[in-house]
């Protein structure tokens, strides 16, 4: 991957980890250029990040005035994506201000690439309300922040703000410097369960986490195109760069999609909508005497039964099944009767599938018949392989083959 990445490191006790990062860069046969500031040369040395970059490493504006070029603006032009990580309070402060004031701040307002801010901090500086004002303002004008990690600090707190794992942020940005094959597509994607309340306290519900559908919107959002993920109740954060539309139940999971769908190109439905709902629902805590031994449960809209069959032409429908047994029948008979254009099957009896997992093994169902199983693989690899056969399907239709 011959990519070139610009690294700006900040003084934070986190930049320990640094050469972690850069050597899996390297590996990776990625140039990186290293920009430090003054302060981050207090916790790594700049020998050891030019040695590991096997690049000479950038502390000062002013320290090679001798060369005939202008350094703040050759290390814009040449960087395909900039990180800076541990991004500190300050830093972050800085470049939401517009403040440059030393070679990286410098750098930063003529970048023309992604811009990868990870912030590390101790705690309550990473909630402060204008840390978190000036992280809202990056990524309105287009940056990408990456959520920092909980745990033990350094400084004896414990919650948010660990820097990510070097190989977090390397997913990051290879994910960020990969195809931008989406642009100028619009695609909806569903997440998670729903929950159909029963009374105050009590809900029908799921195990889905929402990881596959967020690694989609979180894919598809990274590869240029314009997202919205309608999801329940997530177990993980939505993905930065896309528009989500919070709900809880079917009927507002059902709402929200129609309302969405005319303006789509692409409906990616992983959500795991409950198919039933309590034909009454109490809105104080049923007592557990008064509950009787069966509940009356009523339908719950079909949202891609109903999406099947208002579809246009050149929209692209994929459903998603989690199945038991007898599963590539029930797989193709649901493609069938739902009109679908790809069906992901899920046998959530496997090791490693299904609800709760990082990793996914899927079968994906295409129209014509054909049908491609897949390996075990994490959500992220599942959903690229899913919107790959979305692009080649969207060119199909564009050619008038479909």
């Amino acid at each position: 991957m011959s990519s070139t990445v610009l690294l700006g490191v900040t003084g934070g006790i986190a930049a320990y980890k640094v050469p972690g990062l850069v050597r899996l860069l390297v590996k990776a046969e990625m140039r990186v250029n290293v920009v430090m500031t003054q302060a981050a040369a207090q916790f790594v040395t700049p020998l050891t990040l030019a040695t590991l970059s096997e690049n000479p490493v950038w502390t000062d504006m002013w320290g090679q005035r001798n060369r005939p070029s202008v350094e703040h603006i050759s290390l814009a032009d040449s960087a395909d994506i900039a990180v800076i990580a541990p991004a500190t309070a300050n830093i972050i402060g800085k470049i939401a201000g517009g403040i440059a004031d030393d070679l990286l701040t410098t750098i930063v307002p003529a970048l023309k690439c992604p811009l990868l801010i990870c912030p590390s901090m101790n705690v309550n500086m990473y909630r402060n309300p204008i840390v978190q004002e000036n992280l809202q303002k990056l990524t309105r004008v287009g940056c990408h922040v990456m959520e920092p990690d909980a745990g033990y600090l350094a400084c004896g707190w414990t919650g948010e703000g660990r820097l990510p794992e070097p190989e977090a942020i390397f997913e990051a940005i290879v994910g960020l410097i990969g195809p931008r094959d989406l642009e100028g597509m619009r695609i909806l994607v569903t997440a998670g369960p729903t929950e159909e309340p029963l009374d105050a306290a009590r809900v029908l519900t799921n195990r889905s986490s929402g990881k596959m559908g967020t690694a989609v919107a979180r894919r598809a959002a990274q590869r240029g195109a314009s997202v919205v993920l309608v999801a329940g109740p997530l177990k993980v954060q939505p993905p930065i760069g896309v528009r989500h539309i919070p709900v809880r139940t079917a009927r507002e999971m059902h709402e929200r999609v129609l309302d969405e769908f005319p303006n789509v190109d692409v409906v990616i439905k992983a959500a795991a909508v409950a198919d039933f709902r309590p034909a009454v629902s109490g809105t104080g805590k049923i007592k557990k005497q008064d509950l009787g031994s069966s509940l009356n449960l009523v339908k719950n809209p079909d949202i891609i039964a109903e999406l099947g069959r208002i579809k246009a032409k050149n929209q692209i429908l994929v459903g998603f099944a989690a199945e038991t047994d007898n599963v590539l029948d029930n797989a193709r008979a649901k493609l069938k009767e739902k009109n679908l254009d790809l069906l992901v099957l899920n046998d959530v009896s496997k090791p490693g599938a299904g609800f709760d997992h990082d990793t996914n093994i899927v079968t994906i169902l295409h129209r014509s018949g054909r049908q491609e199983p897949l390996d075990l693989m994490s959500k992220e690899k599942v959903a690229d392989r899913i919107l790959d056969r979305v692009v080649k399907l969207r060119e199909e239709i564009m050619c008038g083959k479909t």
